[in-house]
C-alpha cells in the first residue's frame, strides 16, 4: 500500500498523493477544496499555460536565470502538455476559490514532475526540478491565468468565426434562391406588406454579418497581456531581461502578436476586456434566436400554421403523436442563446466584484467565457449544416397568403388615398373577399 501513495507537503501540512501521480500537493488540495462543477480546467487553458511556462523557461534560462538543463526538461514536459499529454493530470475544478492559483500550481507540478523524472529523479522530490522556484519562475498566478485565458479566447474564436462565415454564406445563398418567391411581410404577428423571401434571408446573413465584424475586431482587445506583472502588476521578483523579452517569446509560441499592457497594474486587477467579448458574443446569441425563432413561425403548421417554409426533418417530434416533426435545430440554438446570455450576466457580476489590485472571481469569468464560445460555435454549425441548407420554400403557400391578405392595399394608398385604401380593407376583412376582387370592382 505504502508503495502507491507518496507524502508532499505545503504551508497548510501534508497530503498522501498517488505515487505515480504527476500533479501533487497544492493540486490535490485544491481538487479536495473545489468540488464544484465536476469538470476540470478547459483543455485549451491547460495547453495555454503551458505555453506561458515553455515560454519564461526559455527567458529564464537565456539570461542565465534559470539552470539550462533544467530548462530544457521543463520545455521538453510543456511540449508534451501542449501536444495532449497529461491532460488527466490536471484534477482542479474549473471553478475554484483562488484567482486560479490552484489551477496554476496544478501546472507547476506536473510540469516539474515531469522534469524531475526526466532529469533522473523521482516524482514528489522536487529536488531537481521545483514547481515554484524553477517552472513558476518570474511568474504568478495573476499575470499566468489572465494571459492564458486571452490566448484560449483567441483559440476559441477562430472555430466560431469559421461557423459564422459558413452561415452568412448558406443564408446568402438561401436569400437568392428564394428572391423571385414573393410573401406577405409581417409586424407585430400581423400581416404587414408584401416582401421577398429572399429579403428576409438576406437580413439574416446581414445580421450575421454584422456579428463576424465585431467579434473581429473585439479580438485586438485580447492581444494585451498582463504576462510580467507577477503578483500585482510592480513586475516584483522579475528581472529587467525578463520583463522586456516575456511577451516577445510568447509571441512566437503562441503565434498571436502579443503586446504587454503599458499600464500592468489595469490589466491585472480589471476584466472589463472579458466583460466586453461576452457582450458581443450575447448580441451574436441573440441574433441566432431572433432568427430561429423566425424560422419556427415561418414553418409552422405544417397544415394549420404559416407554413411558408419547410425545415428539414431531422427526426421524431413525438413517442406519442405519430408523424410529428419538430424544429429542433432552431429549439436548441436558442437553448444556446439562453445560456451565453446568462453566462454574460455572471462574467459582468464576477468583473464587477473585483476588489483592489486583483479580480479573484477570473476562474468562473472563464469557466462561462470559454463555455459561451464553445456552445455557441456547436449551435451555429448544427443551424448551417442541419437546418438552413435544407429549407425549402413552399411558394404556392407563400402565394396563398399573400393573396388572402389585406396588406396588399398599402399599396394602393398613393393612388387612392389612405381613406378609400382602409374601406377596401375594412370590407375584404369583413366580407373575406379579396382585396383583389374589392379593386377590381371598385
Amino acid at each position: 500500500m505504502n508503495k502507491k501513495i507518496r507524502t508532499e507537503s505545503d504551508s497548510v501540512g501534508t497530503l498522501e498523493v498517488p505515487s505515480e501521480a504527476y500533479y501533487g500537493v497544492q493540486s490535490l488540495r485544491g481538487q479536495h477544496n473545489f468540488r464544484i462543477t465536476g469538470r476540470a480546467i478547459h483543455k485549451d487553458l491547460i495547453f495555454n499555460i503551458a505555453k506561458i511556462k515553455k515560454a519564461a523557461s526559455l527567458v529564464n534560462a537565456r539570461y542565465g536565470f534559470l539552470d539550462k538543463k533544467i530548462s530544457e526538461a521543463i520545455i521538453v514536459a510543456c511540449d508534451e502538455i501542449i501536444r495532449g499529454e497529461f491532460t488527466d493530470e490536471f484534477i482542479v475544478d474549473a471553478i475554484e476559490g483562488g484567482a486560479g492559483t490552484s489551477a496554476n500550481m496544478n501546472a507547476n507540478e506536473v510540469i516539474a514532475n515531469r522534469a524531475e523524472e526526466l532529469l533522473g529523479g523521482k516524482k514528489g522530490e522536487y529536488k531537481l526540478c521545483h514547481p515554484n522556484d524553477h517552472v513558476n519562475m518570474a511568474q504568478s498566478t495573476n499575470d499566468v491565468i489572465p494571459t492564458a485565458a486571452h490566448l484560449t479566447v483567441l483559440d476559441l474564436m477562430k472555430p466560431l468565426l469559421s461557423a459564422l462565415e459558413e452561415l452568412a454564406q448558406a443564408l446568402g445563398e438561401k436569400s437568392e434562391e428564394f428572391d423571385q418567391i414573393l410573401k406577405m411581410g409581417r409586424t407585430q404577428l400581423q400581416d404587414a406588406v408584401p416582401m421577398r423571401l429572399g429579403q428576409s434571408f438576406r437580413a439574416f446573413a446581414s445580421a450575421v454579418s454584422r456579428d463576424i465584424k465585431r467579434l473581429t475586431d473585439i479580438q485586438s482587445q485580447m492581444l494585451t497581456i498582463n504576462l510580467g506583472a507577477t503578483a500585482i502588476g510592480t513586475a516584483l521578483n522579475v528581472e529587467p531581461e525578463y520583463f522586456h523579452n516575456i511577451t516577445k517569446q510568447l509571441s512566437l509560441i503562441s503565434g498571436y502578436e502579443l503586446v504587454q499592457a503599458t499600464d500592468l497594474f489595469d490589466a491585472t486587477q480589471n476584466a472589463d476586456c472579458f466583460v466586453a467579448v461576452s457582450g458581443i458574443l450575447k448580441a451574436c446569441a441573440v441574433n441566432l434566436s431572433k432568427m430561429s425563432n423566425d424560422l419556427r413561425l415561418l414553418s409552422s403548421g405544417p397544415r394549420t400554421g404559416i407554413g411558408e417554409i419547410t425545415l428539414p426533418p431531422m427526426q421524431n417530434g413525438s413517442s406519442i403523436m405519430p408523424g410529428k416533426i419538430n424544429p429542433v435545430i432552431p429549439e436548441v440554438v436558442s437553448q444556446v442563446a439562453f445560456l451565453v446570455i446568462g453566462h454574460d450576466v455572471t462574467i459582468a457580476m464576477a468583473a464587477e466584484a473585483g476588489q483592489m489590485e486583483l479580480n479573484a472571481f477570473e476562474p468562473v469569468i472563464c469557466n462561462a467565457l470559454f463555455e459561451s464560445i464553445t456552445t455557441l460555435t456547436g449551435a451555429v454549425k448544427t443551424l448551417t449544416e442541419n437546418c438552413i441548407r435544407g429549407i425549402v420554400a413552399n411558394f404556392g403557400r407563400c402565394a396563398q397568403l399573400v393573396e388572402a391578405s389585406v396588406g396588399v392595399v398599402t399599396a394602393l394608398c398613393p393612388y387612392i388615398g389612405y381613406k378609400k385604401s382602409a374601406a377596401i380593407a375594412r370590407e375584404a376583412l369583413e366580407t373575406g373577399v379579396k382585396v383583389r376582387d374589392i379593386v377590381r370592382r371598385e
